[in-house]
């Protein structure tokens, strides 16, 4: 464009120079002369410029479209929160996450022997994606051991029909806190009522689960092998279901209730299936509360209630269940655990609801960081052995530092009635995940 207007403003100078202007009659002939083969060099020069940007701005057009293409041929890299690939045409992807959770120990110790100590609660690295219409997700957690030891969740899981069919070793689904996250339970350890205490040791299992979720309910259902990633090969099988309904849910009042039932049945070379209580904390004394041997054949049934609410920045969760530990001779053995659960968020922000799990997590974070005043009451018996119980009050503080980072800080105060210990722990958390 600015080629076109100087060679105009030369045209129009040419024209200045014709015979009978003002110019020409000041100028002698040779000079005039030499004026215009000057200019008429310069036109000339002009043009062959105009010629050749006409074909760069060709090139360009086509150099833009050249790399259009390549980029779209190449696969899509995001690094917000971690690690994450995806395909070209976005029928694979690969992400890389993991958390990691160190934890310290101090005791106000009573009658049971305890070791303050320092230790990597969890310490874990995660790998997921999809592949050809199906997700996958392949788990290890370092501070559980290593190999088969420190496996958490490694299956696959698609659309299926209204629901989603997971299919690998994964968490059943029973127990609202045990179906949270660990990077979003209130407190550091979860209650009696999940694998902390009533299904002990069987936190993950193998086989198969189906989920169905609409926007205020979920109802799913899981089929499994009486073993875990590390027991031995058994003919062990269970199943267990829960449904969860929101009847009221906002981002400031929400109102949450469920229900799950867990039955397994022993069989042959299963491990004993058993419920028991650490109710002075992690690594602090532990009352067995019921044992359903291996060897017997038996059954463990258990049935839970759960309520949950959000009402600004209060919270509260709370689940009662009642389970029978079968046994070779002799009644069942029934066991009864429930409790109640909240936090009240002191400088803003909510905890959020998720509807699809039906579960609650950690409040989004702002810059400012937020501050969290936790407590909690847990309860445990037998009720067929005079005195097999064991509780725990714990009051708490989380500090959410950001997104990735939270440190928390919980005083249990443990009471076993079987033995009389009321040892005490206090307990300090860093955790941060991506």
């Amino acid at each position: 464009m600015r080629l076109t207007l100087l060679a105009a403003s030369l045209a129009a100078a040419l024209t200045g120079l014709a015979p009978g202007s003002a110019f020409a009659q000041q100028a002698s002939d040779p000079e005039i002369a030499e004026l215009k083969a000057q200019l008429a060099v310069l036109m000339n020069r002009i043009e062959e410029l105009e010629a050749r940007d006409d074909a760069q701005s060709a090139v360009n057009v086509d150099t833009a479209e050249a790399l259009k293409t390549v980029q779209a041929s190449q696969p899509k890299v995001e690094t917000k929160g971690g690690l994450k690939v995806t395909s070209a045409d976005g029928s694979a992807s690969f992400s890389l996450g993991g958390r990691l959770h160190f934890d310290g120990y101090a005791w106000d110790r009573d009658l049971a022997a305890t070791t303050g100590t320092t230790e990597f609660r969890r310490a874990r690295l995660t790998l997921g994606g999809t592949v050809a219409g199906w997700e996958y997700k392949m788990e290890q957690d370092f501070a559980g051991g290593t190999n088969l030891d420190g496996l958490r969740d490694l299956y696959i899981a698609r659309k299926l029909g209204p629901g989603k069919l997971t299919i690998g070793h994964f968490k059943p689904y029973r127990s609202m806190e045990e179906l949270t996250s660990s990077n979003e339970i209130l407190m550091m350890e979860r209650p009696f009522a999940s694998a902390t205490g009533l299904f002990s040791g069987r936190q993950f299992q193998q086989g198969v689960g189906y989920l169905v979720a609409g926007d205020n309910w979920t109802a799913g259902g899981t089929v499994f092998n009486l073993r875990g990633a590390t027991g031995p090969r058994n003919e062990g099988m269970g199943f267990a279901g829960r449904t969860t309904w929101a009847p009221m849910m906002g981002t400031e009042q929400v109102l949450h209730l469920g229900a799950w039932y867990s039955h397994e049945n022993i069989n042959q070379g299963s491990a004993n299936l058993s419920a028991s209580a650490n109710y002075a904390g992690r690594r602090g004394p532990s009352l067995g509360i019921a044992t359903s041997p291996g060897a017997g054949g038996e059954q463990v049934g258990a049935l839970g209630l759960e309520a949950a609410g959000l009402f600004g920045p209060v919270f509260f969760q709370s689940e009662f269940a009642n389970a029978s530990f079968g046994q070779p001779t002799g009644a069942d053995l029934d066991v009864q655990t429930f409790y109640l659960q909240g936090s009240v968020m002191l400088n803003g922000g909510r905890k959020v609801y998720k509807a699809g799990n039906g579960v609650f997590g950690s409040p989004k974070v702002t810059d400012r960081g937020l501050w969290e005043l936790t407590a909690r009451y847990d309860h445990i018996e037998n009720q067929d052995v005079p005195g097999l119980e064991a509780s725990a009050l714990i009051l708490g503080m989380n500090y959410y530092v950001n997104s990735n980072l939270r440190v928390m800080f919980n005083y249990t105060q443990g009471d076993n009635d079987f033995s009389g210990d009321e040892t005490g722990q206090f307990a300090l958390r860093t955790q941060f995940n991506f």
